[in-house]
């Protein structure tokens, strides 16, 4: 219909309400009767009217009715900002402020979870609320100016993520700032595979995976410890399994529904995200809260009154965790360890024919022996494969750390593989003794050994082939103990770009009893940003999440200690 001002929308709404009423008839659904304010307002002038725009949790469900052009213009226009700011935009509910009065709106079909597709997305619509959502959206919308501590978290990672949730339970207002167009890239890419979300072998056994660094990781873990982790996950609607090798799994396999629904739940909750910012660091004279972000539309500034800065290491770059932030926190006098590649490959130098015929070949069955006379000796069987360049792989990557370090020291380092785990020295010496007869000298490792495919080619790389069969015919022994400790050299860590995961960052003696930076007040930190590391098999995401959680009770404890007493509840 064609009306001239809002105020004939407001009376087709309420007598639409009022209609109800007589009838008994809720506009909402039971799933939709409450509302849980986003917090998300904005103004605008069209059409001569000023429209006051506030956003809600949840969408209310009724009949709707013919909506002035000015004012689903202007819904719209709400819309695709609130998309551009948050990336995922979820439904919406708010008010329309028009000439001093009113009527209550949702929005719908906005690109969310399980919403119409991009193509076919719905048009805002118009529609009346129920006096019992009203009354909620009334009572969510009285919280005084200034009543909630204001958190700007920088990072959407698992651990800048964990950090939302813990403070908006706590009834922090929480911003998450994010350079990417998306939030959990790099956790996305992790599940790919079957998302290794945590591993189930017992607390004391887990702490140890962090080596050097488990005392300090040891109350992350004790606030949310493996089986917490996957209680956490079930209540998003994700059930977890346990593999034949200890580590826990989604039942689906897949990053992508957990991430959904945790998403779906912390914006329920009023989590506001902001993306394409990218963190900029600090200007000489800026508070330690104050932020400043390189944005679409240009440069930002916010401030807030305090920061958990959630940014990753430097690995993966493409998905976000690049490292800038390093030399900023360096800046300010932050001690901070350089980043250096961790559960990453090595190179070693294979010969061109066995780079080319054997690159991406798994070497499995073996056991991986490592010395560095720097503690107990590095001992585990599994497998690992051959890349162009040297050798990847989980049991390369549980090594890591010890052959970066002995590189770092030596110029190089000498790992050795036991190519037949399952025999003995004595038991290869005899069948390596066996007479050939006409067989050639593969066949024969083949029949008698149980070398073949990469395993055979690795023996060429050190020896020819007549030197192969001088061995096999006179030093049987000698050859059953090479098999036994195959030498393999690596040489330097692949490029941290390529690593799985990062050591170094910011030291845990820059971190007081709360996590906050000592240079920085008011600024905690989480994640692959602080120096520690953990092989793959869970640990690493359940320390990313364990940390974001410990930063934000951090955060909360200091300013209940530190701040106004009514700024923020205790946790």
């Amino acid at each position: 219909m064609v009306v001239a001002g809002a105020a004939v929308v407001v009376v087709a709404v309420r007598d639409i309400a009022a209609r109800q009423r007589a009838a008994r008839q809720p506009v909402l659904p039971k799933h939709a009767q409450r509302s849980q304010p986003l917090g998300r307002s904005r103004a605008m002038r069209l059409a001569g009217h000023r429209i006051d725009l506030r956003v809600q949790g949840h969408v209310p469900m009724g009949s709707a009715e013919q909506v002035p052009q000015d004012l689903r213009l202007a819904m719209q226009q709400h819309t695709h900002q609130q998309q551009a700011e948050q990336g995922l935009a979820e439904r919406g509910t708010g008010r329309v402020q028009t000439s001093g009065q009113h009527v209550d709106w949702s929005m719908r079909g906005l690109h969310g979870v399980r919403a119409t597709s991009r193509r076919g997305r719905a048009a805002p619509r118009l529609c009346a609320m129920t006096p019992e959502s009203r009354s909620s959206h009334r009572a969510s919308s009285m919280a005084p100016p200034g009543a909630r501590c204001q958190v700007a978290v920088v990072g959407g990672g698992p651990a800048g993520l964990m950090a939302a949730e813990a403070l908006l339970q706590a009834g922090a207002q929480v911003d998450l700032y994010d350079a990417m167009p998306s939030v959990g890239r790099k956790f996305l890419l992790a599940g790919k595979g079957g998302l290794n979300l945590t591993h189930s072998e017992p607390l004391d056994a887990f702490n140890a995976r962090y080596a050097g660094r488990a005392d300090a990781v040891a109350p992350w873990l004790a606030a949310l410890p493996p089986q917490a982790l996957r209680d956490w996950a079930a209540d998003l609607g994700v059930s977890t399994f346990v593999g034949s090798s200890g580590r826990v799994f989604p039942a689906e396999m897949k990053a992508a529904p957990l991430l959904r629904a945790w998403l779906h739940r912390l914006r329920a909750a009023g989590l506001r995200l902001h993306m394409r910012h990218r963190w900029l660091g600090w200007q000489p004279g800026d508070a330690a809260t104050v932020l400043r972000f390189d944005t679409p539309v240009g440069p930002r500034q916010q401030q807030a009154d305090a920061v958990v800065l959630a940014l990753g290491g430097a690995s993966w770059s493409r998905l976000g965790s690049d490292g800038a932030w390093l030399p900023h926190l360096a800046a300010r006098g932050v001690a901070v360890a350089p980043l250096q590649p961790a559960n990453c490959g090595f190179d070693v130098g294979w010969s061109a024919y066995f780079a080319q015929r054997f690159a991406g070949a798994p070497m499995k069955s073996v056991r991986l022996h490592f010395d560095d006379d720097q503690g107990p000796a590095f001992d585990r069987p599994g497998e690992f494969v051959i890349t162009a360049t040297g050798i990847e792989g989980s049991l390369v990557y549980a090594a890591s750390a010890r052959l970066r370090e002995a590189i770092a020291r030596h110029g190089r380092a000498t790992l050795q593989l036991d190519l037949l785990p399952g025999r003995s020295v004595g038991q290869l010496a005899t069948a390596l003794a066996k007479g050939r007869g006409a067989r050639s000298l593969p066949n024969h490792l083949k029949e008698h050994a149980g070398l073949d495919g990469v395993k055979a080619a690795l023996l060429r790389e050190q020896f020819s082939a007549d030197q192969l069969t001088a061995l096999v015919a006179t030093a049987p022994q000698d050859l059953a103990k090479r098999l036994k400790a195959w030498p393999i050299t690596v040489v330097a860590p692949r490029p941290i770009d390529e690593a799985i995961s990062t050591a170094g960052g910011v030291c845990f003696d820059a971190l007081d009893g709360h996590g906050m930076l000592r240079a920085l007040p008011g600024v905690f930190v989480a994640g692959e940003m602080v120096d520690w590391e953990a092989p793959t098999g869970g640990y690493l995401l359940s320390a990313c999440f364990a940390s974001g959680m410990a930063a934000a009770r951090g955060l909360l404890s200091w300013q209940a200690a530190n701040g106004p007493a009514s700024l923020i509840p205790n946790p």
